[in-house]
């Protein structure tokens, strides 16, 4: 917007210029006046909190303009090309929906009077003179149409790879934290309780060392399935790197979450991962901290949950533990692998 801004309000202050020589004073007025307005909205736009309001006024704005001066009594017939900047502006500011829905309604007018403007569609040589800017006006609105799908969906694509672990297809570190952020905003306003649970892997390292990293890789996506097949929509869960996942468990309560996390234990204890001939039992560690009770940050409250999963570890591992003070035993004794 600010090198729009500045590139519209130098394109002003040209015509400006020439509409004085023209005669024309009161539009070199307006032009100036714009000119000037735009070039110092440019030096502070990055900073404003109403851009979207910003963006619409000046098309809006601009818009309106080029009708006029396709409209205007003697405007040279050579305006009506800014038509064909409406639906790249449109597009590249508002992407695909808002942008058509702004260009169509002003690229129908500017058509409408370029129409007006001809001589009586009574030869070739005026039809060609309708026709040519209207097949070039539809095919900028198809094309930037088709860009715009491909470059919106080619960029969700990468917001996703971006957010994703490829391995297990879970939520990646990165997310992660994002989410955990954004989670304590929302409950601070809505003063709704929430889990942070950190899970790790127990004896990773031997699965990898006895069986190979391809043995490690498929246990990774089997606890990544068992852990998503039981949380909630509302819940989320990511692969924090390594064997270690990340569980955020929304609205429960300290015994709510103790009971979902033990079940998501014993799940994992439960279902043996099958690779090839072998069948792998594998058990985990988690630590549970819980907004705002442990921490009201999330660095604070990732430390929380972090020494409680260490606490878990070094207490046996196949276990729980949401205090500091104490751990859950687990129904059965932990058997490795």
């Amino acid at each position: 917007m600010r090198l729009i801004f500045m590139a519209t309000g130098i394109t002003l202050l040209v015509f400006a210029v020439l509409q004085v020589f023209n005669d024309h004073l009161p539009l070199a007025l307006f032009e100036l006046s714009a000119s000037v307005v735009l070039l110092f909205s440019a030096r502070w736009i990055e900073a404003t909190a109403y851009l979207q309001w910003f963006v619409y006024t000046y098309l809006l704005a601009a818009f309106s303009f080029f009708l006029f001066i396709i409209a205007a009594p003697g405007s040279s017939r050579s305006a009506f090309v800014w038509v064909f900047m409406m639906p790249v502006m449109s597009y590249l500011l508002l992407g695909r929906k808002a942008g058509f829905f702004l260009a169509a309604p002003f690229m129908l007018g500017g058509g409408f009077f370029f129409y007006h403007q001809l001589a009586a569609l009574d030869s070739a040589r005026v039809m060609i003179d309708l026709l040519n800017p209207v097949f070039c006006g539809i095919l900028i609105v198809l094309f930037m149409h088709l860009y715009e799908t491909r470059r919106s969906d080619a960029q969700e694509r990468l917001v996703l790879l971006a957010q994703t672990d490829a391995l297990t297809g879970l939520s990646n570190r990165s997310y992660f934290q994002t989410t955990l952020s954004r989670t304590i905003n929302e409950a601070g306003r809505s003063q709704n309780r929430f889990a942070l649970v950190l899970m790790d892997i127990d004896h990773f390292k031997q699965v990898n060392d006895t069986l190979g990293h391809d043995a490690g890789d498929e246990v990774l996506r089997h606890i990544g399935e068992r852990l998503s097949e039981r949380l909630r929509n509302t819940d989320f869960v990511a692969r924090l790197g390594g064997e270690e996942f990340g569980l955020i468990l929304r609205d429960v309560d300290r015994a709510q979450a103790r009971a979902l996390v033990d079940e998501l234990r014993q799940r994992i204890e439960n279902h043996r991962v099958a690779y090839g001939d072998t069948h792998i039992q594998v058990t985990a560690s988690f630590g549970v901290g819980f907004w705002p009770g442990d921490a009201s940050r999330p660095n604070d409250l990732y430390r929380v949950a972090d020494r409680r999963l260490y606490s878990a570890k070094h207490a046996g591992r196949n276990r729980t533990v949401d205090r500091d003070d104490a751990f859950t035993e687990p129904d059965t004794a932990s058997k490795g692998l």
